[in-house]
């Protein structure tokens, strides 16, 4: 008998709460590949859901350290962006309010698990051979900026 995993965050009556942070070691960034849906086996930076009576710092520090093994340093806000994903008839299948944020690895040693399939360190210079979403991108650029003014 075959079971059909069902993907509960799909089709809600609301957006949900995730986290990211763009995860800095010398001039490279953390980067994982997405082991579950939406957009599974793209590479993002590392984040989730956050979980209730968690705090946003909390659930970003948890899921880096869930996904990579990586301790990071206290993480700095630096944007909110939407993630969107409308079906043909219309209704929407995913939307996530994502909260990102910059920080520092504590190390650079990696152990990619949780909802990642993969994760390394990936020099700024390579970033567009990874297909990475735009406004990614934007929240990469963005997080050098907070992290030299912090």
């Amino acid at each position: 008998m075959t079971t059909t995993k069902v993907d509960d965050r799909a089709f809600q009556t609301r957006p949900l709460i995730g986290v990211g942070a763009v995860v800095w070691h010398n001039e490279k960034v953390l980067l994982i590949q997405r082991g579950k849906e939406p957009n599974i086996g793209s590479w993002s930076i590392p984040g989730g859901a956050q979980e209730l009576g968690e705090t946003i710092r909390d659930a970003v520090c948890r899921e880096v350290h869930e996904e990579t093994g990586v301790e990071i340093s206290n993480p700095i806000l630096v944007d909110t962006v939407d993630l969107i994903s409308p079906v043909k008839n219309g209704k929407i299948k995913y939307h996530y309010t994502l909260i990102d944020f910059a920080a520092v690895a504590q190390s650079s040693k990696i152990t990619a698990g949780g909802d990642a399939a993969d994760a390394k360190w990936v020099d700024v210079k390579d970033l567009p051979s990874y297909g990475l979403w735009n406004k990614t991108i934007e929240v990469i650029a963005k997080s050098r900026d907070v992290l030299s003014r912090s």
